[in-house]
């Protein structure tokens, strides 16, 4: 009954943590006023009962907070990694004879959580295992983590915090750059648990997983691991999928999770096998490097031998050029593939590739292609001289060991349109009517060369009207989109620029650190852009770089020729609306999205929430009179309600159209 209650909460927080997005994000109703309440009621009470409240409850509100650096914190004890094995005889071996638990092994950053007095006290990452960073605010912001339990006493675990493979692919999904998107998700986990904002973690979707108890003073678990796993999930934590397992079924264990490990939705790299007898298991010891009372198994990797035909050179908006493999298909692990990435020059090199090698591919972690051996090693395959796209010179760069190929024509077309499309896309100068399609036609009309070029198509217009696809009226369309981007912000501008490494929310920061000073931001050096919160070392030498080359200066200076900066005039001390709070719901008339205003909003020094509270200063709103719950709930608190143009009057913003 107690674990139905536990169950029901969760339940609860993720239906109304639904309907809240539905209403605040998309303006959809999924539900009524009435059955809202009726489940947070009940939610509330079930917290109340229980103990426990998780991080993502609608009951609670995490604090966002930045901090200038994430403390150290050294570890009770040494956290070491485990012994490995990929034979499921020798896992049988290990056993002898003795029952143990059989878990995922998570692929993402493990965290150390201790709770004080049924609270959440300190979240500390592994770090080099013996020292890591504190990370505590950030952990407030997992989806699905208890901030408060039932069990009062000093409680130690350990576990992973991860992002699911459905939505790391939905955040690549709304990043229009392709290049932009993010890697994978136990990468995008980690930077995004360190991060120094825990609004930025609050937006990645983490989650936890708990993998081992370290402590829970007072608790007896009669010496078994599963009693642990077992008061773990009576204290609100997902804990990582775990069974008992002796000799007799522990093949039949290793073929369930083999079957479910390519559609997992959580990110694992093999499977975690410990013993149940926890004084058992502390009795073995420990080797150098490992402990004995657990092993790792990682899949033994299913090999298809197969032909390379070709490797396919594929030009970025940088200038890298990556290798791709292109070979004979062969089924792996339940699917076709004919092609695997080999990354750099370093790793082509050393598979000594040639076409017509014999190669060995499989599927790292169950999933991406790989090549594993060249059985033939003819090592003939030559590194391509020019560029597949522009025919330009290529050089070969090396960072540390690894050498990169790219192309040393600036005027690349696979440079430009990469990069033209970045420049106009929703984030940078949001033009619209201009795909990645009619870029390459006015690039490669000759009608296009640098940003600037961009504003002088209407000298072309006969031109892209008798282009196809075009016309009188979609040109025009065009022109006049072109025409509105000529007012941008700062932020955007230097995103669009395409500097490597600067994203929206550093461009953001760069200038909000420089006050929105474009020239104080050009001439600054490394030094004083790695002081920048967020920025660090490499992004400040990509920055410092970009402004150094004289033919970036002077494309710039053309392009500002051109554009209209809106600046927002106060530094950062005295902005107008620092320390006020505002809600934004329904269609806009001035704006293109919700976005564009709440950017203005932040460039004043204001902020823009998702709920009305007593703290909310207004609530814009252009159906003043609705009977929404925004509105009604602004009433009854008091707060003012304005429509968008009584806000920007009474504010002083200026429309973004």
């Amino acid at each position: 009954m107690y674990e139905d209650k536990i169950g029901r909460i969760k339940y609860l927080v993720e239906k109304l943590g639904q309907a809240a997005k539905a209403y605040y994000a998309q303006d959809v109703e999924i539900m009524s006023n009435r059955e809202y309440d009726a489940l947070y009621d009940e939610l509330e009470a079930l917290e109340q009962e229980t103990g426990i409240v998780m991080a993502d409850s609608p009951t609670v509100r995490v604090g966002y907070q930045a901090v200038e650096e994430l403390p150290k914190d050294r570890h009770e004890s040494p956290m070491l990694s485990l012994g490995k094995t990929k034979s499921r005889e020798e896992l049988a071996e290990w056993l002898q004879g003795h029952p143990a638990i059989m878990s995922w092994k998570l692929d993402g950053l493990t965290i150390v959580l201790t709770y004080h007095d049924g609270k959440l006290a300190k979240a500390v990452t592994r770090g080099n295992g013996e020292i890591g960073e504190v990370v505590t605010n950030n952990a407030k912001t997992f989806k699905n983590l208890p901030l408060t339990i039932p069990f009062t006493g000093d409680l130690v675990l350990r576990g992973e915090a991860v992002i699911l493979y459905s939505d790391f692919e939905r955040m690549n999904r709304q990043i229009e750059d392709v290049e932009a998107r993010y890697k994978n998700p136990r990468n995008l986990c980690s930077g995004s648990v360190r991060q120094l904002s825990n609004e930025v973690t609050a937006s990645r979707s983490v989650r936890f997983y708990a993998c081992v108890l370290v402590s829970a003073e007072g608790m007896d678990f009669h010496n078994s691991r599963k009693e642990q796993f077992s008061f773990l999930e009576e204290q609100g934590f997902d804990v990582v999928e775990h069974y008992l397992v002796t000799e007799e079924n522990l093949q039949e264990r290793l073929d369930y999770f083999a079957e479910k490990a390519g559609t997992y939705d959580i990110p694992s790299d093999g499977l975690v096998l410990a013993y149940e007898d926890l004084a058992y298991g502390l009795s073995l010891g420990r080797t150098a490097k490992f402990p004995r009372h657990s092993i790792a198994f990682k899949w033994a990797d299913e090999l298809r031998e197969t032909v390379l035909k070709e490797v396919e050179w594929s030009a970025s908006r940088t200038g890298l050029i990556n290798p791709v493999a292109i070979f004979e298909p062969v089924e792996l692990e339940g699917t076709t593939v004919s092609r695997a990435s080999l990354h750099n020059i370093s790793i082509l090199r050393g598979l000594k590739l040639g076409i017509g090698d014999r190669i060995t591919v499989y599927k790292a972690n169950m999933i991406i292609p790989q090549i594993a051996e060249n059985l033939t090693c003819s090592d003939t395959l030559p590194i391509p001289q020019t560029c597949p796209v522009c025919g330009g010179a290529t050089q070969l760069r090396q960072t540390n060991d690894v050498q990169t190929l790219y192309c040393a024509n600036g005027k690349c077309p696979a440079k430009q349109i990469k990069a033209f499309t970045l420049f106009v896309s929703r984030d940078a100068l949001n033009v619209e009517g201009l795909s990645e399609a009619t870029l390459e036609k006015l690039v490669d009309r000759g009608f296009i060369q640098e940003y600037a070029d961009l504003f002088c198509l209407e000298k072309h217009r006969e031109e892209i009207v008798a282009m196809e696809g075009f016309g009188e009226k979609s040109c025009q369309k065009l022109l006049e989109s072109i025409d509105r981007a000529r007012t941008v912000t700062l932020p955007r501008l230097i995103y669009g620029l395409g500097i490597e490494n600067i994203g929206v929310a550093n461009a953001r920061m760069l200038c909000r650190y420089f006050d929105y000073d474009l020239e104080a931001m050009r001439h600054a050096d490394a030094e004083t852009l790695s002081a920048v919160e967020g920025v660090g070392e490499v992004i400040a030498a990509a920055f410092t770089a970009y402004m150094a080359e004289e033919e970036n200066r002077e494309k710039l200076d053309r392009l500002l020729g051109h554009l209209q900066l809106e600046m927002p005039g106060p530094s950062q001390g005295e902005q107008e609306l620092a320390g006020k709070s505002f809600v934004i719901t329904g269609s806009l008339a001035h704006f293109a999205s919700r976005n564009g205003l709440k950017e203005r909003i932040e460039e004043k020094g204001g902020k823009v929430t998702g709920s009305v509270t007593g703290k909310t200063d207004c609530l814009v709103n252009n159906d003043i009179t609705s009977s929404s719950a925004k509105n009604k709930k602004a009433k009854e608190l008091g707060v003012p309600i304005l429509s968008e143009e009584a806000f920007l009057a009474q504010y002083g913003i200026a429309p973004e159209r």
